[in-house]
């Protein structure tokens, strides 16, 4: 006789997992944390094993939840992507979007995907880029929306999530703890000098540039293999490291809102559509992480 799983407990075991917390996924699914608790343990007594183990940043996904977790997301989509597709008319025309690394895979890569399953005749073209490029990519025309991060000189742009740039460590080495300070920073130099490297001169802390890189991603392997600490945006900390606060002798580097920007030209049902998607993508995470 075949398992029978519930769709009710299989969403629940995604926003658990993707949270990392029982408390953050009972907000995400609109329930009580007992009753959270509660679908969790129907949907292991189906399965016959356990799903979780408490880690020391929240719940971890055991072997079998693991192996569960690919499928579950797949079913959740598509139950999502069906809901849609029964209210809404589907889309067409051409819709650019510039996304940045920070949220590409954690917050966006679903809405895009559900968006494109729901809108298939859009025809959806992705720049993914660092927030200078694509600011000036929106006032030449080439792209209809973008997100972007703002530490200064706030436009009227939609603010989705403020997202303060952090020290961050990693929980286990001790880079922090060494001196000269061993800092990972962004090869281009403007934000760096202005508030990277400014916040630890307010602080008196010595430093060595120890990594440099492109990318986020660079940034947070510096920090979480040891070599140094780094910038990183407070949403953005990988596992297994930790933002460095005032009781570290440290404190936030800015205050950056990331916002959503449209071309002044940009006016479609799709591009409506896909500005809504990238809402509610935001939305979702703010909420997860209340």
């Amino acid at each position: 006789m075949g398992i029978h799983l519930d769709s009710d407990l299989l969403q629940t075991f995604v926003a658990v997992a993707e949270t990392g917390n029982f408390t953050r996924a009972a907000d995400q699914v609109r329930r009580t944390q007992s009753a959270v608790s509660m679908q969790i343990k129907r949907l292991e007594k189906t399965i016959g094993a356990a799903l979780f183990e408490r880690g020391s940043r929240g719940v971890l996904l055991t072997r079998k939840g693991s192996e569960l977790i690919a499928n579950a997301r797949r079913i959740v989509a598509l139950l999502d992507e069906t809901a849609a597709s029964l209210h809404t008319a589907p889309l067409d025309g051409p819709v650019r979007i510039g996304i940045p690394e920070e949220y590409s895979y954690a917050i966006l890569s679903r809405a895009l995907n559900a968006f494109s399953r729901q809108h298939p005749k859009v025809e959806i073209t992705v720049r993914y880029a660092h927030s200078a490029s694509q600011k000036a990519a929106i006032e030449s025309g080439e792209l209809d929306l973008a997100v972007v991060f703002e530490w200064q000189d706030y436009s009227d742009g939609e603010v989705l999530m403020r997202d303060p740039t952090v020290w961050a460590t990693s929980t286990l080495h001790s880079a922090h703890e060494e001196t000269p300070l061993p800092v990972a920073l962004y090869s281009r130099a403007g934000w760096c000098k202005d508030f990277a490297i400014k916040s630890l001169e307010q602080r008196g802390l010595a430093y060595r540039v120890a990594y440099t890189s492109d990318t986020t991603g660079g940034l947070k392997l510096a920090v979480a293999s040891g070599l140094a600490v780094a910038p990183v945006s407070r949403s953005n900390i990988p596992a297994d490291c930790r933002e460095l606060t005032a009781a570290d002798g440290f404190g936030d580097i800015d205050s950056s809102n990331v916002v959503l920007h449209r071309a002044s030209g940009a006016r479609s049902e799709a591009i409506d559509g896909m500005a809504d998607a990238i809402r509610e993508a935001f939305s979702s995470r703010v909420i997860a992480a209340g």
